[in-house]
């Protein structure tokens, strides 16, 4: 239990002071007007209170991503405490805020054309093609599981589910940003902002302790797989994900100064790391051990522990709010993964073209082409989407923090700040890929020293940056409403 509370603790430090310095490196200037007023357009671009903004950039960057990575990353016992800590104030946080504070420098744009811009138009490229796929499998994983629980609990079918929910997302993705996300996701934020204080009040009557931190507990047998690099991409929401880059920008795009930055970037991912702790502690405490965490995953998957977590905590109103979080919050995620797709289309076309993008309908012929994609992948098995999810996403991340530390280091501010953790992420998906089965299923001695000659080479091209820096300057073009 004190290794639980004094995680949660360090968290909410890790706000107040590293995050304040992480601020101060970046340098903020609130008498330059952001995009949500500089390109005002009344659909993507227009300013929004801090405090919506933060609600809704937790619901954005989190959905169910908390709570099922940090039920899975629960089966390697109380190091996962560690990981979620450490992860969220130096690697997540950092790569949050600048993902988003970066976007506001640049007119809102999305990921690659940031990635662009510091790392090269090579890795430009790649980065297009990548975090566009990701959104798609993003999508279509978060709205597969949904549609097969309301098919469980209501008398629709699957694809019938399936059309429901795409129907929303036509809906939520062509109207203004403040017409449904601005209004209602508000809402769904706090509302998994109870259900995860709810529970976390909830563990501390449980019959069994939360375990404490030993190291005879680390890691136990029950899951007999290597911490590195596994826990970093089965926990990545609530430590680290290359999904918030993603989300970020939707959000760049209605503060009204950058001094709200902090709160809606930095303090999110802090937000959903405590969320990521509580369920964490409380997969390894409601089934009494590791071993009996492992059995009710095979039974039922973390859906089902979720929701038998929830009902025998909360009663019937626990029910509820699981069926809410299990089909709602997911498809709050599809939806704006969807939208950042979209925008982020939006920017390719427009650097093609070299000409902004304007039209009413616009929005309409760019959500076609990832709305399909997502809605052909949702026919096949939802596991397999979501295994191919996890390393691409945190590869995702690993460029982010890339381009932060090159942003810092060509402004000639401190960039260790994103630098070491972009290292340390490198390594994690370096040796992950030569591991893993959805990779090429190698040795775990085979797989680090691949890895290792992979970190080798990223780190000597760094290296290489410190003593030469060769980016280029110039202005990222805007697309107008795409």
């Amino acid at each position: 239990m004190v290794t639980f509370v004094a995680s949660i603790l360090l968290l909410i430090l890790g706000y107040v002071v590293y995050g304040k310095v992480v601020e101060r490196i970046f340098g903020i200037n609130d008498q330059t007007s952001t995009p949500a007023y500089t390109y005002q357009d009344g659909f993507d671009y227009m300013p929004m209170s801090w405090w919506k903004a933060s609600l809704i950039q937790l619901l954005n960057i989190a959905g169910l991503g908390p709570i099922f990575g940090a039920i899975l990353g629960a089966l390697y016992g109380p190091v996962a405490f560690i990981w979620i800590v450490i992860g969220s104030i130096f690697g997540g946080a950092v790569h949050d805020y600048f993902s988003g504070m970066l976007s506001i420098r640049h007119n809102g744009a999305q990921y690659p054309t940031i990635v662009g811009k510091y790392l090269g138009k090579p890795v430009r490229s790649v980065i297009n093609v990548l975090s566009i796929a990701l959104m798609v499998l993003v999508a279509a994983a978060f709205t597969a599981g949904p549609a097969q629980l309301m098919a469980e609990v209501t008398p629709l079918t699957f694809m019938a589910s399936l059309l429901v929910i795409f129907a929303y997302f036509l809906i939520a993705v062509l109207l203004p940003v403040n017409k449904i996300i601005g209004k209602i996701y508000p809402i769904f934020g706090a509302i998994l902002i109870f259900m995860a204080v709810s529970i976390g009040v909830g563990i501390f009557f449980f019959d069994n302790p939360i375990p404490n931190l030993t190291f005879s507990n680390l890691h136990p047998e029950a899951k007999d797989t290597p911490i590195w690099p596994l826990l970093m991409v089965t926990i990545s929401c609530g430590a680290i994900s290359g999904f918030h880059s993603t989300q970020s920008p939707i959000l760049a795009r209605t503060l009204k100064k950058e001094s709200e930055g902090r709160k809606v970037f930095y303090g999110a991912m802090i937000a959903e790391g405590i969320i990521a702790l509580i369920w964490a502690a409380a997969g390894m405490t409601f089934f009494g051990s590791t071993e009996g965490l492992f059995e009710a995953l095979d039974a039922g998957g973390p859906a089902g522990v979720v929701n038998e977590i929830s009902t025998s905590t909360l009663g019937a109103f626990g029910g509820v709010l699981a069926v809410i979080g299990v089909i709602i919050l997911p498809v709050t995620t599809g939806d704006t993964a969807l939208r950042s797709s979209r925008m982020m289309l939006g920017d390719l076309i427009t650097q093609l073209r070299k000409k902004e993008l304007t039209g009413k309908w616009t929005p309409l012929w760019l959500s076609i082409p990832v709305a399909l994609p997502t809605f052909l992948l949702t026919q096949i098995d939802y596991s397999f989407l979501w295994r191919y999810v996890g390393w691409s996403n945190q590869v995702v991340a690993t460029v982010m923090l890339w381009t932060a530390a090159m942003y810092l280091l060509r402004e000639g501010k401190f960039h260790w700040i994103a630098s070491i953790p972009a290292l340390a992420m490198t390594a994690v998906v370096s040796t992950y890929i030569f591991y893993a089965p959805e990779g090429f299923g190698l040795a775990y001695t085979t797989s680090m020293i691949l890895g290792g000659i992979i970190w080798l080479l990223v780190a000597g091209w760094f290296v290489k940056q410190l003593v030469r820096p060769n980016l280029s300057q110039g202005e990222i073009p805007r697309a107008r409403a795409s």
